[in-house]
């Protein structure tokens, strides 16, 4: 198992990275990055599709990445382009400090065997061999004795909760169980970065609420760090710590959750955030207003006779907290000062979406 020895040390690390598709993609990579083509214009003078574009992003040890984007938006060829399944059309991708770009063909190969495990949205079992023989299959292919790479696998298959399901086949299994084996034969290899295309998107709401609860919590445990692609916003919220969102080939914003919600930077992404609850995402951080200007405001108030909480408590926690007191403001507490208060109106921010900056709290 990998242990976290510094959560802001750069696993992978993509810079002006771009993908164009079609028969004179050479020229057309050239065109961009010589005169600046728009993907429009990429395709107008030379029929060529910018699958992404100048795309910069970088995973921290640790971190669940999410890239989210509708169908088309480039998400799948990015993560594509992440362990080399596709080539890059220019710029630059390293993983643990190595240009990809540079590694021949048995280096990709090692890379993609002791560093980065993959799982798709089609598993991809086979049918003839059993949940451990799949599980194994990637340690097979690594030249693994029999014994020991089943003695991995089925420490895999038991992290995911499969365990007494060595001996069934695919075809006797759900497709969220299918899923799991597809996740243990990537733990089983004890990579570092895991990648995810879509994994859960052809399943069923409720199995796929648990199997993204499961992931997180796995993920963390075993100190993994993740970059997962979704269309779903909700999904991506849910597992991510930090969220890219795409549109046409280019990143749009990247941010946490909360930043996302609260400071979308243009009319698609507010589009996008429009109809999520914010009620879980929202912190008191983002609402509060800092003590001078609540004193300002009120200058009889008396600080220490407010219902306290932390800087990370959601707008959920601040309305339980509201409505047990006979006040109506909270104090927000950090290494035992208050920092800041939410007041009703705050929390009415918070449940619209809105960070304290963009409204005036009188």
């Amino acid at each position: 198992m990998n242990t976290i020895n510094d959560a802001n040390e750069v696993l992978v690390d993509c810079q002006s990275v771009w993908k164009i598709f079609g028969a004179r993609s050479s020229a057309a990579a050239k065109a961009v990055s010589e005169r600046g083509l728009s993907k429009s214009q990429v395709l107008n003078e030379f029929n060529c599709v910018v699958g992404v574009s100048g795309a910069n992003l970088q995973v921290r040890r640790g971190e669940i990445f999410c890239i989210m984007g509708l169908s088309g938006s480039g998400k799948s060829t990015l993560i594509r382009l992440l362990n080399r399944l596709i080539e890059p059309s220019f710029g630059k991708i390293t993983v643990k400090g190595k240009d990809i770009a540079s590694l021949n063909a048995g280096e990709l190969r090692d890379m993609r065997a002791r560093n980065i495990g993959m799982v798709f949205q089609s598993v991809a079992l086979l049918p003839h061999r059993t949940v451990l023989e799949n599980a194994a299959f990637g340690l097979e292919v690594r030249g693994i004795a029999k014994d020991e790479r089943n003695q991995i696998a089925r420490a895999a298959l038991e992290k995911v909760g499969l365990g007494d399901w060595t001996t069934r086949y695919p075809d006797e299994l759900s497709g969220g169980m299918q899923q799991r084996v597809g996740l243990a034969r990537a733990l089983a290899a004890d990579p570092e970065i895991i990648l995810m295309d879509e994994p859960f998107s052809a399943l069923d709401p409720l199995i796929r609420r648990q199997l993204q609860d499961e992931f997180r919590q796995l993920t963390k445990s075993l100190g993994k760090s993740a970059v997962f692609i979704t269309h779903d916003l909700e999904e991506a919220i849910r597992i991510g710590d930090r969220i890219a969102i795409m549109k046409d080939g280019v990143i749009v914003q990247v941010g946490t959750a909360e930043e996302i919600v609260t400071k979308p930077v243009d009319d698609y992404v507010a589009d996008f955030v429009a109809g999520i609850s914010k009620i879980h995402l929202v912190r008191a951080h983002s609402v509060m207003q800092p003590v001078a200007e609540y004193k300002r405001l009120h200058p009889d108030a008396n600080l220490d006779s407010l219902l306290q909480t932390s800087p990370e408590a959601d707008i959920a926690a601040l309305i339980d907290l509201t409505m047990q007191s006979d006040r109506d403001a909270v104090a927000v507490v950090e290494n035992g000062a208050i920092i800041g208060v939410v007041t009703t109106r705050g929390l009415l921010r918070g449940v619209a979406g809105t960070s304290a900056a963009a409204v005036d709290d009188r």
